[in-house]
């Protein structure tokens, strides 16, 4: 097999070139006492063929890696708002949600406590990164509280460092629970965990 390979790889050499001879050639004299006539070697024009290298685009299926989020039922929870008596403020069921997208490792996302105040609700959560290696996949983690309420102003507060992702640009990060706490200290708690 190798011998083939060989002969075809001399037979390509030899057929991708053109070899035209410029000089006939002669071989030197030699005389018995060391003295030489200078003797010539054969000259050769060699053409190659010309190579040019460069780039073209091409459309090929390259391989990504996605993070996939699945739906799956768990338990959220909920908070009903009772109306004053009198008071006919429509009440609908909404979602408050908070999410991140985050680099490196898994990372967990928990509302931890809804300050309320007039028709403002301030959503505090907290995002804390774990051992868990993603490399450089990106991974969207959030948490959600069910209310029963009406219209309200939501603003959202994440504690923990803020991932560099524009996504993450929606919320107001902070580094300390306590900012929160002292800031809200005047607000009723209407969730904790």
């Amino acid at each position: 097999m190798k011998k083939l390979i060989l002969i075809i790889g001399v037979g390509a050499l030899i057929t991708s070139c053109n070899i035209k001879k410029e000089e006939k050639g002669e071989m030197p004299e030699v005389d018995v006492d060391v003295m030489a006539d200078a003797g010539e070697l054969p000259e050769y024009d060699v053409n190659w063929a010309d190579v040019d290298v460069g780039t073209t685009t091409k459309t090929v299926n390259v391989p990504k890696v996605v993070v996939v989020m699945e739906e799956e039922e768990v338990e959220v929870p909920f908070i009903d708002f009772d109306m004053p008596e009198g008071d006919s403020t429509e009440i609908e069921e909404r979602t408050i949600m908070a999410e991140a997208e985050v680099t490196g490792t898994e990372h967990n996302l928990d509302i931890r406590k809804i300050y309320a105040s007039g028709n403002k609700l301030f959503v505090v959560s907290e995002l804390t990164s774990t051992d868990t290696s993603i490399d450089d996949k990106t991974m969207r983690v959030s948490d959600q509280v069910v209310l029963n309420a009406p219209e309200l102003d939501v603003k959202y507060y994440i504690v923990g460092e803020r991932p560099d992702n524009m996504f993450n640009s929606k919320y107001e990060y902070v580094s300390d629970m306590s900012e929160i706490d002292n800031e809200m200290k005047d607000y009723k708690v209407i969730y904790e965990k």
